[in-house]
């Protein structure tokens, strides 16, 4: 514990917060004070905005002037980093395939997670950190599956963070990713309209009517003897949405340990496949800061490509 005095904070709101919550803009500032603290010297008008007292779900505007009560905080302890020595954390300084002052775009390998937890000591977003220690902010945009490679968009500034999770939310972000599928896909299936519903004791997504509205859009890019190359444009962003859609019309991806089917992935590895075919190959956006429209395109791994030329040879 710290034996400073607490004193009186006056934070001035810039662009960067704004139309942030105040409780969440509190939980962020006062990071070991207990929640239930934060509500109480809200609900008591020891906070105030503008000296004015507000509620906890009040949205921070530019220009705003906070004041923050004198909190008695806990010495912060930083989360441990992984070392940059690591191998898996090194080589994802060559992954980034953009980076400006208000966002970083990787080209996330297959086999690592976006975050740690559930068993893993860390993830993409851990491992950029160590490797940007000087980084006041840096945060997932969205979040691809741990099999799945490709792009990942992570914000450098809370401004930016908001300004392109709204544009996930209105749907204006265009996905397109490649996949290896089973069989013939057929030219007719242009479009998957299925519910999915997530089994939230073992992660497993099904199409069911119970579910969540979701929509893909399929385009055929090149047919094999027993497998079709294809690109998927997720509408809707649900758990494994590709995967379950791709399995669903009878045509699931290629070594997927989840949806896939054992056959395909003994064709398939025959030419070198030992991992997810799915790529999160390129993204359409607008930047946050420039208002310039993003096109932005990741390369598959040698081993994908490896995989099609076998394919392409045996035509």
């Amino acid at each position: 514990m710290t034996d400073d005095k607490p004193k009186v904070q006056f934070v001035d709101i810039d662009d960067d917060f704004a139309g942030q919550r105040i409780d969440n803009f509190l939980l962020a500032r006062l990071k070991n004070v207990p929640k239930s603290m934060i509500y109480r010297i809200v609900r008591k008008g020891e906070v105030r905005v503008n000296k004015k007292r507000i509620k906890p779900e009040y949205k921070l505007q530019e220009g705003d002037m906070v004041r923050i009560p004198p909190v008695k905080v806990p010495e912060p302890t930083a989360p441990d980093l992984p070392s940059v020595k690591l191998a898996k954390v090194s080589e994802l300084e060559s992954c980034i395939i953009y980076e400006d002052d208000h966002l970083l775009i990787l080209n996330k390998p297959s086999g690592t997670a976006v975050h740690g937890g559930s068993g893993l000591k860390f993830g993409a977003i851990e491992a950029l950190r160590a490797l940007r220690p000087d980084a006041r902010f840096l945060e997932l945009v969205h979040r691809i599956d741990r099999d799945t490679s490709g792009i990942l968009l992570v914000a450098k500034k809370r401004s930016a963070l908001r300004r392109l999770q709204e544009q996930f939310r209105n749907k204006t972000v265009q996905k397109y990713y490649f996949a290896l599928v089973m069989g013939q896909w057929k030219s007719t299936c242009k479009v998957v309209n299925a519910p999915l519903l997530k089994n939230e004791v073992n992660s497993i997504v099904r199409v069911n009517s119970n579910g969540k509205p979701s929509e893909t859009r399929f385009k055929i890019l090149e047919n094999f003897e027993q497998a079709t190359l294809i690109q998927a444009s997720p509408i809707t962003g649900r758990t494994h949405q590709i995967r379950v859609h791709a399995q669903y019309t009878g045509h699931p991806i290629g070594w997927d340990d989840r949806y896939g089917d054992r056959r395909f992935d003994a064709y398939s590895g025959q030419f070198g496949l030992d991992r997810l075919f799915l790529h999160a190959a390129n993204i359409k956006f607008t930047h946050p800061s420039t208002e310039e429209l993003m096109d932005i395109s990741a390369p598959m791994e040698n081993k994908l490509e490896r995989v099609l030329k076998g394919l392409r040879a045996k035509k």
